[in-house]
């Protein structure tokens, strides 16, 4: 139940045969940076992973943090993990060396947090938040708070978070109420902010909050927001935490899922107003923010494959050791040899393995976008909602399919295949829902580049239809076949919307899901039939990875193209429909 062995050869298979993760630090400029660098990271970041963390998770859920005199306190043992994750040097690994980080690219952060979200998803959570503080100050902080504040939080000595949701602003920012009135050269910040992840621990000697708040004389809705950073303790001329701050804890969410990390509610000014900064300019703060956003949804995808990954090899495990049935000669055999089951594990390796093609290619596309790269800028762009939306989505269905290979015994606690279950669900809703995501794709990404962003996808997955078909081997040619039909149906799709739905935004609603979910499992299955190709070409050659795992590269490939490919056709007609019947009904026949 607690056991977790890090993918390090698929993680490794993706970094250096589908990215070229080689080619790629040479056009970074990280002349020390290649693919052996980076399996010996992974490796030993799988060592914490496994020893330390995963055996946390379980405890993190059985026993949440608890709130005491306006203190919280964590889960048993995470605090002792938080110190060896600090001084192994994990949480420096891809900031800036000018604030004391290794610089290493983003794409190799990914797949080293994808082993943390893995082992303990609870504890995870805190050292992504950090990371999206640090994006929001490089990005936008002054030289000062840059000084002041990022050397610690890249450190891991402090920690951060992220403050935009209030009582009665949800997602809907432009209701955010909090004040922040000018008071020399700080501010005096008011208000409450609800579900805040990791809002209050004992982990670290200073917690530095990201806040949006709303000035005196701010104009009304989204564009009257402005960013600060509000310490938990107040910093000495020395720069050290001194005073505590005017913020804390009221009280913490009891959750269905995730049950290790702290969801807060925060509390900001009630003895005269906590001390804040401005970041950046005033009234911009919004857009400031989607800074950190942006990196948190790439984030929160990656969780949805880290919790698929656990959640896999828990069910691969049991079927292994769990015996039911007979064979011809009266012997019992394990359940890995029913069909069904085997259907269920089937699906669980091909989608985790998508998703982690997609979650590095997109992490990859960050890499060559900070060094300049317009297009891949728009490719993230176009990525992000998707790896948001559609493996938090996909998410749902491979962990359940853990707890349906566990039979009944998934449905008791005791096994732990509940957990991850529970620990799934908040994915498709924090950060943005996958309606959010959805008409992020459908409208900025799609609709107003009138699909240039799309069809340049379209271009490189028909260039990929065109090897398989031309490498000379049946199976790639039959998954060239389903692959090109996929892609019909979505350019149709896609055709659709840019002729009939660009002009009805309730039609654009309407349809925005299955269009999110459509480009995501053709997203996924170009992305591991190149990988059955690259396999397919390693065959022949002297390579790291041995036939076993490239033949299986090559099946799992062929499976989730005879599985999951399909459903791009599915959503690909109920979008064409376009859902018209949607409003059919009034709110009283409901």
């Amino acid at each position: 139940m607690s056991t977790y062995t890090p993918p390090l050869q698929d993680s490794n298979f993706v970094l250096q045969q589908l990215i070229g993760l080689d080619q790629l630090c040479a056009d970074l400029n990280l002349d020390e940076v290649n693919s052996e660098l980076a399996g010996v990271v992974i490796e030993e970041a799988g060592k914490l992973a496994a020893d330390v963390l995963a055996p946390l998770n379980l405890a993190g859920d059985q026993n949440p943090p608890a709130l005491s005199d306006d203190k919280v306190e964590e889960s048993p043992g995470f605090a002792d993990a938080y110190q060896q994750y600090v001084e192994n040097g994990w949480a420096t690994l891809t900031g800036p060396e000018a604030f004391g980080g290794q610089a290493l690219p983003n794409v190799l952060g990914t797949a080293v947090n994808e082993l943390w979200h893995s082992a303990n998803m609870s504890f995870a959570l805190c050292p992504m938040l950090s990371q999206g503080a640090v994006e929001a100050l490089i990005a936008h902080g002054d030289e000062n708070l840059q000084q002041q504040y990022l050397p610690n939080l890249i450190s891991g000595e402090w920690t951060g978070t992220m403050n935009l949701t209030e009582p009665n602003a949800g997602s809907d920012l432009a209701a955010v109420a909090a004040k922040a009135v000018p008071e020399g050269d700080h501010y005096k910040i008011s208000g409450q902010k609800i579900f805040i992840t990791w809002g209050d621990h004992q982990m670290a000697s200073n917690i530095v909050h990201l806040v949006l708040a709303r000035l005196p004389d701010a104009p009304a809705g989204v564009k009257g927001i402005s960013l600060f950073i509000v310490p938990k303790f107040l910093l000495d001329e020395q720069g050290e935490p001194a005073g505590l701050n005017d913020v804390k804890c009221i009280s913490l969410e009891h959750k269905l899922g995730i049950h290790g990390s702290p969801t807060c509610v925060m509390s900001f000014g009630d003895n005269g107003g906590a001390t804040g900064y401005l970041v950046g300019e005033a009234n911009k703060g919004l857009s400031y923010m989607f800074t950190m956003m942006n990196h948190a949804r790439q984030s929160v995808g990656l969780q949805g494959l880290s919790i698929s990954e656990r959640a896999y090899q828990q069910a691969r495990l049991y079927s292994q050791e769990r015996f039911q049935g007979s064979d011809r000669d009266g012997n019992k055999i394990a359940i890995i040899n029913h069909p069904d089951v085997r259907r269920m594990l089937m699906a669980m390796k091909a989608g985790n393995e998508a998703m982690r093609a997609l979650a590095l290619t997109a992490a990859a596309d960050i890499d060559r976008a900070h060094h300049g790269d317009t297009a891949s800028q728009s490719r993230v762009e176009l990525f992000t909602p998707i790896v948001k939306g559609w493996m938090t989505e996909l998410a749902q269905e491979l962990t359940s399919l853990n707890v349906q290979v566990h039979g009944g015994m998934g449905f008791i606690e005791e096994t732990g295949a509940a957990q991850h279950y529970r620990d799934a669900r908040i994915l498709p809703i924090y950060e943005g829902t996958t309606g959010i995501q959805a008409l992020d794709l459908i409208g900025r990404k799609t609709v107003f580049d009138k699909g240039a962003a799309v069809q340049q996808l379209e271009t490189e997955i028909q260039a990929t239809v065109e090897k398989l078909s031309a490498a000379g081997n049946p199976t790639l040619s039959t998954l060239a076949t389903q692959l090109n039909k996929a892609l019909g149906q979505a350019q149709q799709a896609t055709r659709w919307i840019l002729d009939s739905a660009a002009s009805d935004k309730q039609l654009m609603g309407n349809v925005s899901v299955d269009n999110l979910m459509m480009q995501g499992y053709l997203c996924g299955g170009w992305l591991l039939a190149k990988s059955a190709l690259l396999a397919h070409q390693l065959n022949s050659s002297e390579n790291d990875f041995g036939p076993a795992f490239l033949s299986a590269k090559i099946s799992t490939a062929a499976f989730y193209a005879d599985y999951y490919l399909p459903r791009v056709g599915g959503h690909a007609e109920t979008l064409l429909s376009g859902l018209r019947h949607t409003f059919a009904l009034d709110i009283d026949q409901l």
